[in-house]
C-alpha cells in the first residue's frame, strides 16, 4: 500500500505543479487577477497534500489501513476543495450554473482536517512505529 501511496502523491504533485504552471502563465490572459489568485489556493493545497502522502507512505508509523484511508480521505480533499476551486475560476467562461460548487469548498477543506487528524492519532497509537 506504501508503494501505491507514494505514486498517487507523485501524481498529485506532477498535476499540482502543470496546473501551477498553467495558473502562472497561460491563466492570466484570461481570468483575472482576483481569479488567479484563488486558483493558486487550489494549487497550493493540492501541493501541501502530496507531500503529506508522501509521507504517510513512506513512513512506518502507519499500516496500509492507515495509508489507504488517508489517501482517500486526501483524494476526496483535493477533488472537492482544489477541484472546486480550479472550476469556479472558471464560472465566468463556463455556460453552466456553478453556484452549488461552492458549498462543497468546505467539505474538501474539512477531509483535509480529518486525514490530518487520522494520522496523527494513527501515528500515535500505531503498533508499526519503530520504537
Amino acid at each position: 500500500m506504501g508503494r501505491k501511496v507514494v505514486f498517487i502523491a507523485a501524481l498529485i504533485g506532477a498535476i499540482g505543479i502543470m496546473l501551477g504552471a498553467f495558473g502562472a502563465h497561460g491563466l492570466k490572459k484570461v481570468v483575472l487577477e482576483a481569479q488567479v489568485l484563488t486558483f493558486e489556493v487550489g494549487v497550493r493545497y493540492q501541493m501541501y497534500h502530496a507531500f503529506f502522502l508522501l509521507f504517510i507512505g513512506m513512513s512506518s508509523y502507519f499500516s496500509d489501513k492507515a495509508k489507504k484511508t488517508a489517501m482517500y480521505l486526501v483524494l476526496f480533499g483535493i477533488l472537492f476543495f482544489s477541484g472546486s476551486i480550479y472550476l469556479l475560476t472558471f464560472k465566468d467562461m463556463i455556460s453552466i450554473n456553478l453556484r452549488f460548487i461552492g458549498p462543497i469548498t468546505p467539505v474538501g477543506g474539512v477531509l483535509f482536517i480529518i486525514a490530518w487528524l487520522y494520522a496523527g492519532i494513527q501515528a500515535y497509537k500505531g503498533k508499526n512505529a519503530i520504537k
